[in-house]
């Protein structure tokens, strides 16, 4: 396998990525509004620069799929944008009626963000496993010319 096909070392970064996830999400359940925002903040921050290096893959990419997953995580970045800047909308609103329509909106966001997690996890899957069997069968072949 090459450095671009190490699937477990990303498939094991993934499921730590997904356990940090799911730690910080517990902990906001439970903290202050400012430190609340912060972590906001830093999630936004983080987002940023994976949006900003998905936009460099993009102008850098050789082939399409490349491009079309690097297009994915920059829409996916200016997605949570939007999701900031509601965030901040909603800190300025003081109306009970509104704040619960943007609750509701959130959390059916979210819903839709972990569907497109658990998509991508397949697809992703699917995409491992055609890799796997495009490099077994690169190699087969590579066997049998060495062979004859």
């Amino acid at each position: 396998m090459t450095q671009h096909t190490d699937f477990s070392t990303r498939l094991d970064d993934l499921q730590q990525r997904v356990a940090t996830a799911r730690s910080a999400v517990q902990a906001a359940a439970a903290e202050s509004d400012a430190q609340l925002k912060q972590r906001i903040d830093r999630a936004q921050a983080n987002l940023d620069q994976s949006g900003e290096n998905a936009r460099q893959e993009a102008s850098q990419a050789a082939d399409s799929a490349r491009a079309k997953w690097a297009q994915l995580k920059a829409d996916a970045a200016a997605k949570m944008s939007d999701v900031k800047a509601n965030i901040d909308k909603r800190t300025r609103q003081g109306d009970a009626k509104v704040a619960a329509d943007d609750a509701d909106w959130a959390e059916a966001d979210a819903a839709e963000a972990l569907d497109f997690a658990d998509w991508a996890v397949e697809n992703a899957q699917l995409a491992m496993l055609g890799a796997i069997d495009a490099r077994a069968y690169a190699d087969k072949l590579a066997k049998a010319a060495d062979n004859s």
